[in-house]
């Protein structure tokens, strides 16, 4: 048996005999060499410094830390030779991955990089210690791996000496900011990418006349998509578009305590005239409805269908990821009588639950999270399977709806956008509801889902968020999902003797000819249980100065009615699964006075128009409407209008 301190001794002699001798002033040159292109890359690159703190572990701090600790000269000795060794074996296999001067790294190839940077005075402190041993050159560790943005080409620039491990030398490999090997960390924005979302062309509604157009019809809207959007824009730090802005489902996001109705019409209707914040010299004429409150002992069963993307980019954290987690509240809610079904298009494909009862969620979750996003888009018939398994599962008295749930992809087996629209129509007369989920952000559809979701008698609602969730499918169930009224139209015919002009704030996309008011034929909007729904109209005065027309020179001539009432509102209603409207008439009076709900809502729609620069709002700006939302915001048990005026809050610096 060999003497292991002989041994040592041997592995001595041959450390000693490859290791170079120790050059001074090399050793100098190059730790002068790396100071100046330290300073150069500080003062002139064009890229910006790392801002992720340097780590306090990686492959040199360790090896610095063993050397220290170890102080038995041998053993000294022995480690540095290994690490010597360590560094001949690895190094050749890195330079593979690592460019050469003058080598252009191509677009989408590559890359995170590892750069382990050590400061001067503590690399010239490790450089005493082992000059004794050897004084290896270094090289930085750049690891090639999964595709990313476009690459500069490397300059020519020397990486000899231990201290040539700058963090700009690595830097410059990409125009992006790297972050260490291992850690992956969110920007707190997110950036702004290209994207081929698609939002209704509609602008704001005109400011009308009211001797020349003195009625404004239009369908009510109980969509709540718009708000959730901007909200999703403004927490990624943007501005919305005004096209993204719909100042209705702004409003109507929010839950009112409006008058509770009474008899057997299903909901209160209520005009009142209030001033306006905005202008001193108008008025707004505020519409309230709300629908009674849902009995859930004595609600009818309910079927069902999810009709689900799963195509390649569903794949996002925010889409199938959170509808699965979604759907999960759902079934918490529901009764065990009712009835679940999946249908799933493009990367699965075909029905992949049959109708179950509600109480098997096991079952129905099983399915859910079978579900697994891939491919493109295929053009499979899953709108007509979904509607078709609906058809199996309705019974005499139960409320049946298809949930389409997508992130903006509609390649649902009817390509013609006319032809999908007429499908669905037919569809809704048979009973079949349609309401429209969508998720995620980069090529959502909110043109396509607002058709389908009003043809179809169903909400179109955006889910960004478990709290949005939570919001939508448990909190407003109900309403989301049993209709108490079809096909509510709302007509406002506005006196000419006391009202010179007036306008319509939102509704845009739902704006009816005045002769559609009175064709049961002509589809309208549908009111859930306990739905509260609002619409705004700014009114101005005939002796207001703040009138934009000139009186017509033969305006006078016609007799003025004798009324001192402001308006008259009409409102048409079916009860759901019958053919016949039924009217509802209200005067509208001037003299009301504004309830904290009339104001928040109010606050709302200021805020709307300031999101889509409307030239009627003065100089009205987001901190009149943030003091107007914060003085009215009420009993706010879930924090909703304290998140309007958050919002608000960041409107405003972001339009700064």
């Amino acid at each position: 048996m060999s003497d292991p301190f002989d041994d040592l001794d041997d592995l001595k002699a041959a450390i000693k005999a490859a290791t170079p001798v120790p050059d001074a002033g090399r050793r100098a040159e190059n730790i002068t060499l790396a100071e100046k292109n330290f300073a150069t890359h500080q003062e002139t690159a064009d890229l910006s410094r790392s801002n992720f703190d340097r780590p306090k572990t990686g492959l040199f701090r360790g090896v610095v830390s063993m050397i220290r600790t170890f102080t038995p000269r041998h053993t000294l000795t022995a480690t540095t030779a290994l690490v010597a060794v360590g560094l001949i074996v690895a190094l050749p296999a890195l330079r593979e991955g690592v460019p050469t001067p003058g080598r252009v790294l191509e677009k989408d190839a590559t890359a995170e990089v590892t750069s382990v940077t050590e400061e001067r005075a503590e690399l010239s402190g490790l450089a005493d210690e082992v000059s004794a041993f050897a004084e290896p050159v270094i090289e930085p560790l750049i690891i090639e791996t999964a595709p990313a943005p476009e690459f500069e080409i490397m300059e020519e620039d020397s990486f000899a000496g231990a201290a040539t491990l700058a963090a700009p030398n690595a830097q410059r490999l990409s125009k992006q900011t790297f972050q260490p090997l291992g850690i992956v960390q969110e920007p707190a924005i997110a950036p702004e990418t290209h994207t081929t979302e698609a939002y209704p062309e509609t602008t704001p509604n005109p400011l009308k006349v009211t001797v020349n157009d003195p009625a404004s019809t239009f369908s009510i809207d109980v969509d709540t998509a718009s708000y959730a959007l901007i909200r999703s824009t403004l927490n990624s730090g943007r501005m919305p578009a005004p096209e993204q802005v719909r100042i209705e489902e702004m409003v109507n996001y929010f839950p009112y305590d409006y008058v509770t109705p009474v008899g057997e019409v299903p909901f209160s209707t209520t005009a009142t005239v209030i001033d306006t914040p905005w202008n001193a010299h108008t008025q707004l004429v505020h519409i309230a409805l709300q629908g009674e409150k849902p009995v859930v002992e004595n609600r009818p069963p309910l079927n069902l269908v999810f009709l689900i993307d799963t195509s390649g980019s569903m794949q996002d954290a925010n889409k199938l990821p959170l509808l699965k987690q979604s759907f999960r509240l759902m079934l918490g809610q529901l009764r065990p009588e009712d009835q679940v079904a999946i249908v799933t298009y493009a990367g699965s494909a075909g029905q992949v639950l049959a109708p179950t009862p509600a109480r098997d969620q096991a079952t129905i979750m099983a399915a859910l999270n079978n579900l697994h996003a891939g491919g493109s888009t295929a053009g499979q018939a899953g709108l007509q399977q979904a509607y078709a398994t609906a058809e199996a599962m309705a019974e005499d008295g139960d409320v049946t709806r298809v949930i389409l749930a997508t992130d903006g992809d509609f390649n649902v087996g009817i390509h013609d956008p006319e032809q999908l629209k007429a499908f669905i129509a037919d569809k809704r007369d048979s009973g079949t509801y349609l309401s429209v989920l969508g998720f995620g952000r980069g090529n959502l559809d909110d043109a396509t889902m607002q058709a389908l979701a009003q043809n179809g008698n169903g909400q179109a609602a955006y889910i960004d968020t478990l709290a949005e969730a939570q919001k939508t499918l448990v909190d407003q169930l109900s309403g989301s999902l049993f209709p108490i009224a079809n096909d509510v139209k709302i007509q406002v015919e506005f006196n000419p003797a006391q009202i010179a002009e007036y306008r319509l704030i939102g509704y845009e996309t739902r704006a009816l000819n005045r002769e559609d008011f009175n064709n049961d034929r002509v589809d309208a909007g549908e009111i859930g249980a306990g739905h509260s729904v609002t619409a705004i109209y700014e009114i101005t005065p005939v002796d207001s100065p703040a009138r934009l027309t000139d009186a017509l020179r033969y305006e006078t001539l016609a007799p003025a009615p004798k009324s001192a009432e402001y308006g008259f509102l009409r409102l048409r209603y079916k009860a759901p699964g019958k053919d016949q409207s039924q009217l509802i008439e209200t005067p509208i009076l001037p003299g009301g006075e504004a309830t904290a709900d009339m104001q928040f809502a109010t606050a709302i729609a200021g805020f709307g128009q300031l999101l889509q620069n409307s030239t009627y709002t003065g100089d009205w700006s987001y901190g009149d409407a943030i003091a107007l939302a914060n003085a009215s915001r009420g009993d706010d048990p879930f924090g909703y209008r304290t998140q309007a005026v958050g919002l608000m809050r960041l409107a405003q610096s972001l339009s700064q």
